[in-house]
């Protein structure tokens, strides 16, 4: 293996293991100073859900959750209002698109249920300001936890 690259892998079990030890919180007592670049973890208990990578946690965090956000910002919300709403497959024409489906009353609703949803799920965050490693850490938190709504399909 590629030493560079070893070096970046040597580091993802540790950050890992940071990112668990945290004390889950929930978005409404998240602190008043946060780690701008970082992967953060939704979960609903022991429920690992979704793993995250950005560079301002709490920007990232309203545009999951606050009702005005759209389909383009909430994606983590849009899967769970699919799941809900039986409308797994994404579409690459008009009918069935993402805009469509956020236009629909139904889809709509289940939406806006969704990032109320994400809006009272249990937060970790580790700080990793390198965009490599973040982005390793990213993809290895997501397998190691299974989470069930990261997808590293490309578009």
């Amino acid at each position: 293996m590629d030493q560079a690259f070893k070096q970046f892998v040597e580091m993802l079990h540790p950050a890992f293991e940071r990112l668990m030890q945290m004390t889950p919180l929930s978005m409404s007592a998240i602190p008043k100073k946060l780690p701008e670049k970082c992967i953060y973890l939704l979960s609903e208990g022991e429920n690992h859900l979704y793993v995250g990578r950005t560079r301002n946690l709490r920007r990232r965090l309203r545009q999951h959750s606050v009702a005005g956000s759209k389909h383009n910002h909430a994606v983590f919300a849009f899967k769970l209002a699919r799941e809900k709403t039986n409308r797994l497959t994404a579409t690459y024409s008009r009918i069935g698109s993402r805009t469509a489906l956020a236009a629909d009353v139904e889809f709509g609703e289940a939406f806006t249920l969704a990032k109320t949803r994400v809006r009272n799920m249990d937060l970790r965050f580790v700080e990793e300001a390198d965009p490599t490693r973040q982005a390793l850490l990213e993809i290895y938190a997501s397998v190691v936890l299974r989470t069930k709504y990261n997808d590293f399909d490309t578009h």
